[in-house]
């Protein structure tokens, strides 16, 4: 039986400033944010060379990372969630 899509992932999600900046206007589904977000970072060259799962910050990335230069792949997912409302 084939997985069925979760409603709650579908669902478009009011974006904060910070992250229209990054992906685009929203509102868009979450998996639409964590899709444009890695656009962003592959088009900036933003993984770490030497651990691919971690993302090195820019200046548009920053404010979204709490900050942060570097965060893993799984941290920025936590991290993007706040900026969804």
């Amino acid at each position: 039986m084939p997985r069925k899509a979760n409603p709650a992932l579908m669902k478009p999600m009011k974006l904060s400033e910070e992250l229209e900046a990054v992906v685009g206007k929203g509102p868009m589904p979450r998996s639409q944010v964590v899709k444009k977000m890695w656009e962003y970072i592959k088009k900036h060259d933003l993984q770490n060379p030497e651990n691919k799962r971690n993302i090195m910050a820019d200046d548009k990335l920053r404010p979204i990372f709490n900050g942060k230069d570097e965060v893993s792949m799984f941290e920025m997912t936590k991290l993007v969630s706040g900026h969804l409302s």
